[in-house]
């Protein structure tokens, strides 16, 4: 789970964690008394959407001015210029793609004098089963470029969780930031904070881009982005609280309800599967043979008829779907309970696009008596390559 800037900033200073003031709006009228309560004479006026590159992207109305989504202003009436262009525009980065994202949110943040900036991050490193740091010298670029150009700038280690963030951990820092005397206590500082913050809140990925500092000498997390374990949110209702379904596939959302694993992507080819490895085996072979999934959808091993009849219905409710494949490995889950879901979910939503079945399994004759006696417009496919060719050719033919 994903949440925004102003609210990851206010988690961080639970933990006393140094950040600017700021304060969120979701109107343009809120903005004069925003800037007037901050001070200023410097303000930030910063897009709050759930993408990076904000400062870099581009509004798709011309009424939204030629600034990116992150915007300095020198007086109040400025402040209120911007608000009023950047909410409620479409707002595009290279993480959104051509569609972009509506700005429903902003931050008006006060201005720092920045003498450096730097790049800081945690995350869960797999390999290690820990939680690591990666820091840089290249604060307010796209981390993924200076990998690939300067990896030297660049420097990583993971904590051991029997001992937790240690001073010599904080001196690794400040040496790859070439930071000294007090700074360096600052930044030894910050990372405890940092690491009991992540560990406490069950992130999965914390980036501050860029953390600074000052011309006062100070260290400040100038831009914050969190995300969080969504297995571990029943023990943090004060973290869920703060999620924004606006920012979130409606698909997703609903898919969220009956504990489906659900992503949208942007092929044409809806996809019912059971587990994650049969799913992107199911999304590689619709590739191999010339089209594009739509979605990764993974039923789980222990659906019921209810969870395949709601995974159908989140699956049409594409109009980006043109045919669909269901390719069910009968473990746990059984074929029968499939095919019962599936004729549900057909005669309940309606069947416009090609359908291809593929069964496998416990209950594997069962579920295909139920198919072919149900009267539906069902291809049935003996194995997932004969039916990755039924479904492309389908679609090709009903296009």
């Amino acid at each position: 789970m994903n949440i925004h800037e102003y609210q990851a900033k206010a988690v961080l200073k639970e933990f006393g964690v140094p950040v600017s003031k700021g304060i969120a709006l979701l109107k343009p009228e809120e903005a004069e008394a925003a800037a007037k309560e901050l001070g200023g004479p410097l303000w930030v006026v910063k897009s709050q959407i759930h993408a990076g590159g904000r400062g870099k992207g581009k509004f798709k109305e011309a009424s939204a001015g030629k600034a990116g989504g992150v915007r300095l202003a020198r007086s109040i009436d400025e402040v209120k210029q911007f608000a009023k262009e950047m909410l409620s525009a479409t707002l595009v980065t290279e993480q959104t793609g051509p569609a972009g994202k509506q700005v429903n949110r902003l931050y008006i943040e006060d201005g720092s004098d920045i003498e450096k900036e730097f790049y800081l991050s945690l995350l869960v490193d797999r390999e290690t089963s820990r939680i690591s740091f990666v820091v840089s010298t290249e604060g307010g670029m796209n981390i993924e470029e200076v990998a690939h150009n300067t990896p030297e700038k660049i420097v990583s280690f993971s904590v051991d969780p029997a001992t937790g963030v240690m001073s010599h951990h904080g001196r690794t820092v400040a040496n790859a930031l070439g930071l000294t005397g007090d700074l360096a206590k600052q930044a030894e500082k910050l990372i405890v904070q940092l690491y009991t913050a992540f560990l406490a809140k069950d992130m999965e990925m914390l980036e501050i881009n860029p953390l600074v500092v000052t011309k006062q000498g100070q260290l400040k997390c100038l831009d914050a982005k969190m995300s969080f374990d969504g297995n571990a949110m029943y023990r943090h209702p004060d973290v869920f609280a703060l999620r924004d379904e606006t920012e979130e596939d409606a698909k997703e959302i609903e898919a969220s309800k009956y504990d489906l694993n659900y992503v949208t992507l942007d092929g044409t080819i809806g996809c019912m599967v059971n587990g994650a490895g049969l799913a992107m085996a199911t999304m590689d072979i619709i590739k191999l043979y010339g089209m594009e999934p739509a979605n990764f959808l993974d039923v789980g091993g222990g659906a019921n008829k209810e969870k395949v009849t709601a995974a159908f219905k989140i699956i049409t409710a594409d109009p980006n779907v043109k045919g669909i494949l269901i390719n069910i490995f009968g473990g746990i889950m059984k074929c029968d309970i499939i095919a019962e879901g599936v004729v549900a979910a057909v005669k309940d939503v309606g069947l416009k696009v090609p359908l291809v079945v593929r069964l496998e399994g416990t209950n594997v004759d069962a579920g295909k008596k139920i198919i072919a006696e149900s009267g539906l417009n069902v291809l049935p496919a003996d194995d997932l390559d004969d039916a990755a060719q039924k479904i492309v050719k389908a679609v090709k033919e009903a296009a």
